[in-house]
């Protein structure tokens, strides 16, 4: 598998990387029921193959998706590199090495290779992780994250400093603190191709490493879901939708879903065109981008893994991908340079 640089740091990761939040999961987790059987064959097959970046977060089922790779990495822990995340309502000093600790722990490594801040310190992301009035009205300073971030860095438990979900005023916010941070991770597909414009150049040039998430948008670019009729309750979320279709929506907008429909249509019929699965042709497309070093891309069993696998190996020419951002341009026209996908531009998570 073809493998790039992680930022400045001395990472090398696959093109392709494992998101593991569905690792861990139960009847009442967000996934549902996962078996630690198929983790296991799941991870094992995956480092077979190239893929070396597993990224996971404290908050995925409670800890137990970091519990679940850790068993699943038993004897071969050397040859992953690990990312956990660290919410942002647990960032108060004492309260962020606890948490960090327990991670450890949790994953039966001495180290984590990458520890990122999951989402920026501001009030309006806190109140997704809690409702404590007193964190939320005076939450910690950036100043004080990192610079205990950088004391774990300095003590061994931690290799490298990451971000997620930052934009650029929250990069800059960061910057000042004089600690390194040598990865982003962001949503990145292509339905969401909003930080094309800024936030991709400006980690170029500043050497952070671009993680991409939600490869295949939670299934939506899978080939699976013909009409946005059939994309079930959860995953119809995002800014792309109507407020109204999903009572989880947070967005309130009016939605791109005559956009959406038609991408959807044409990534569908260009694929059948060439002879390969929409999945392959969109998370291929995700990929072959050089200034995002690796998608992650979640899977719940190896024949879900040998069909990422699939677009890790298909080779897109630059006439099909130039044809790709033509078929999705007028969903990023109509959703704008907003990168986060689930608030509104008042309430968004990153700026």
């Amino acid at each position: 598998m073809e493998t790039r640089m992680l930022g400045s740091s001395e990472l090398r990761v696959g093109i392709l990387g494992m998101g593991c939040w569905q690792f861990g999961g139960d009847s009442n987790s967000y996934w549902g029921d996962q078996s630690q059987k198929d983790v296991v064959e799941v991870v094992s097959m995956a480092l077979d193959n190239g893929i070396n970046y597993f990224d996971t977060a404290e908050m995925y089922n409670d800890g137990e998706s970091e519990r679940s790779l850790g068993l699943a990495l038993k004897g071969r822990r050397h040859k992953a590199v690990i990312g956990t995340k660290i919410k942002p309502s647990n960032t108060k000093s004492k309260t962020l090495r606890e948490h960090c600790e327990a991670s450890l722990r949790r994953m039966q490594t001495d180290y984590i290779d990458l520890y990122m801040l999951h989402w920026p310190i501001n009030a309006q992301s806190i109140l997704h992780f809690s409702n404590d009035e007193s964190l939320i009205a005076d939450p910690p300073t950036v100043e004080e994250v990192f610079h205990t971030l950088k004391e774990l860095q300095q003590e061994g438990k931690v290799r490298y400093i990451g971000i997620s979900n930052h934009g650029i005023e929250q990069m800059e916010e960061v910057r000042k603190t004089g600690v390194q941070v040598v990865a982003n991770q962001l949503i990145y597909n292509l339905i969401c191709r909003a930080v094309e414009t800024e936030i991709l150049p400006y980690c170029a040039d500043h050497r952070i490493g671009v993680i991409g998430y939600m490869g295949l948008h939670q299934g939506i670019l899978s080939g699976k879901y013909r009409s946005l009729n059939d994309i079930p309750q959860g995953r119809a979320r995002s800014r792309h939708f109507h407020y109204s279709r999903d009572q989880g929506c947070r967005h309130g907008e009016e939605g791109a879903e005559i956009e959406l429909q038609q991408a959807l249509n044409h990534i569908q019929e260009l694929a059948n065109d060439l002879g390969v699965s929409v999945s392959t042709l969109s998370l291929a497309w995700a990929l072959s981008n050089p200034k995002v070093a690796t998608t992650i891309c979640g899977c719940r069993d190896v024949r879900q893994l040998k069909s990422n696998l699939e677009a890790a190996s298909y080779l897109l020419s630059p006439v099909v991908r130039d044809q790709l951002n033509v078929i999705t341009a007028p969903l990023l026209h109509k959703l704008g340079d907003n990168p986060d996908y689930f608030e509104n531009s008042g309430n968004r998570r990153i700026r």
